[in-house]
């Protein structure tokens, strides 16, 4: 089975955040369940931010971030005294307790930055910390890349909740497929381009959720790039009722 959500039917709250597009939102006024999470997955931004601009902070609480700088830069500091920056093609996992703060802006007084952030429900208590690697266009081209992990691999970005993130750059006529365990779902962004998703056809900035199916099947046509998400599944947030 395959939900889809498209693009305009995302949250934007043009006098607060213009330039996020909530996938899914927990902050949500009451009357719009389509916002509320996919199993594990609570949040999905897309964030497009002029120069010197910040993300919007949410209301502290324990959460997993795993956010990808699709284009320009994002420098992030914390609380603890750490600091950095996100360039394009790179992924940061970052663990925030309740008394975290992790402030983030667009690096740049030129060029606009195009963020995704995803945010998982914790399986443990989280130790603040985070982790950044970056993922060529080599490494993505034509193949699924796990860039996050709950389980440990060499140089993929570790996760405390049990997901696991997969990145592809595709050619038009490439195909990707991806099999889903028994008790698994996934969740997929198109970041951009135009792809068939199990028969469906997905563009920049949709999203589906697959569920009781044995594989999830991308087929580019045009050059696009996608996220897969695998997730544990949670039959209550399966029956969304979401527009498409």
């Amino acid at each position: 089975m395959i939900t889809l959500r498209r693009a305009n039917s995302r949250h934007v709250d043009e006098l607060t955040s213009p330039g996020v597009w909530h996938s899914f939102y927990p902050f949500a006024e009451s009357g719009q369940p389509h916002l509320s999470g996919f199993s594990v997955l609570e949040e999905l931004d897309e964030d497009r931010l002029p120069p010197g601009a910040e993300l919007p902070r949410h209301p502290h609480r324990p959460v997993e971030w795993l956010t990808y700088v699709h284009e320009g830069a994002l420098a992030w500091v914390d609380e603890l005294g750490c600091s950095g920056v996100l360039r394009a093609g790179e992924f940061q996992r970052v663990a925030s307790g309740r008394q975290h703060r992790h402030r983030e802006v667009n690096a740049s007084s030129t060029e606009w930055v195009h963020v995704f952030r995803l945010g998982l429900r914790p399986s443990n208590v989280l130790v603040a910390g985070h982790e950044q690697r970056r993922f060529s266009l080599a490494e993505r081209r034509g193949a699924l890349q796990l860039v996050a992990s709950h389980e440990p691999v060499e140089g993929v970005l570790r996760l405390d909740q049990d997901v696991r993130v997969y990145s592809a750059f595709l050619e038009p006529g490439h195909h990707v497929a991806r099999a889903l365990e028994p008790g698994r779902v996934a969740w997929v962004q198109m970041v951009s381009g135009d792809a068939a998703v199990q028969g469906d056809w997905l563009s920049t900035g949709d999203g589906a959720a697959v569920s009781h199916e044995r594989v999830v099947s991308i087929t580019a046509a045009t050059e696009a790039e996608v996220l897969i998400i695998d997730l544990p599944d949670e039959e209550a947030d399966q029956e969304l009722g979401w527009p498409s």
